[in-house]
């Protein structure tokens, strides 16, 4: 039987970190059952269970959020306990503080949803002595630190690979959208054509905000990292490609929406649009060798440039028709801007 699709995900986390969430609560467990043998180490276990993240940074900071929250909820638990006695609604009566002292309190959602909780499972197991409620918080913080210790000795996530692919494929993208203009401002449009090569191009923005997100987390996994010194210069490489990429995404999609705003049936004519495109062809080019992993054999179609700049040679201008000016002069200063920008000046 198939599960309805709202409750799966079109990913899945990664085996590994199945196996060190496993080997976590065995640990949590076992440690917790020597050192505190009175009660079932419910509370280490799920501790670990919920620690155990995608980063080093972010297993610290559940487990923070799991120590306070467990801390607060036992306090609350305890202090309920003792004013009101055994009566079962007072569980609900403690949740309720718990929630309204949360929300007083201004805690991350991970400890505001972490106090109720433990209230509950305090006063549910109907034990409010002042040694059960400390050894409650002590099995939490000895689940939390064993998670936080296996996700650090047992292979520390690092999330460089999927940000370092996301910035290639982004810069391939703002070629291959130059490579498309290319070969549409020599060649007769229709309608369709040129709104098929606009919408191409403004694809380009969630592909930026993609990448950025594949940034952001490939830095928080080598927050607090054992690993980072490996790993770190590759993705210093990364941020600086990603931050000169981003302009040519907007000189790219302005290129493309004044060809489509300007176009006419008279424009395939204009004999400047051949050395423009030659210029784009060019800048194409340069930017995917700008993007090229190290040692990564030319996959251009012209092998004999396919490893070398096609940097861009002055260009000579006939007087174009007046219908035209304002498109030639965009393309040409978007041109000029894309160039130094390939070749690392200033596009300002």
């Amino acid at each position: 039987m198939r599960l309805p699709t709202n409750l799966r995900t079109t990913t899945r986390l990664p085996i590994l970190q199945v196996v060190k969430t496993a080997i976590a609560m065995i640990l949590s467990w076992v440690v917790a059952t020597l050192l505190l043998p009175a009660e079932l180490p419910v509370f280490a276990t799920i501790a670990a269970l919920l620690v155990v993240a995608p980063s080093v940074n972010q297993s610290v900071g559940k487990a923070i959020e799991r120590s306070i929250g467990v801390i607060v909820g036992v306090l609350i638990a305890y202090a309920i306990g003792l004013a009101f006695g055994a009566n079962s609604w007072i569980v609900l009566l403690a949740v309720v503080v718990s929630i309204v002292l949360a929300w007083a309190l201004r805690l991350t959602p991970g400890t505001a949803n972490q106090v109720p909780i433990t209230a509950m499972l305090v006063l549910s197991l109907g034990a409010t002595s002042p040694d059960y409620a400390f050894a409650r918080i002590i099995e939490t913080v000895i689940g939390a630190l064993i998670g936080v210790l296996v996700n650090i000795l047992i292979v520390p996530p690092v999330l460089i690979a999927p940000a370092h692919a996301s910035v290639l494929r982004l810069s391939n993208a703002i070629a291959a959208t130059l490579q498309r203009l290319a070969d549409a401002v020599k060649t007769e449009q229709s309608p369709a054509l040129l709104n098929e090569l606009l919408l191409e191009a403004r694809l380009l923005r969630p592909m930026e905000k993609n990448t950025e997100t594949a940034l952001t987390e490939a830095h928080d996994s080598l927050t607090l990292n054992p690993r980072q010194a490996k790993h770190r210069h590759i993705l210093d490489h990364d941020d600086e490609l990603f931050a000169r990429l981003r302009p040519l995404i907007t000189r790219s999609i302005g290129m493309t929406r004044a060809f489509h705003d300007h176009y006419d049936d008279s424009l395939p004519g204009e004999r400047s649009l051949v050395a423009i495109s030659d210029e784009l062809r060019r800048a194409a080019h340069d930017l995917r060798l700008l993007a090229r992993d190290p040692g990564e054999t030319a996959s251009e179609p012209d092998t004999k440039t396919a490893g070398v700049p096609m940097l861009t040679a002055p260009l000579t201008i006939a007087t174009p028709d007046p219908r035209h000016w304002v498109l030639l002069g965009s393309l040409l200063e978007d041109l000029r801007r894309i160039h130094e920008e390939i070749a690392g000046g200033d596009g300002s």
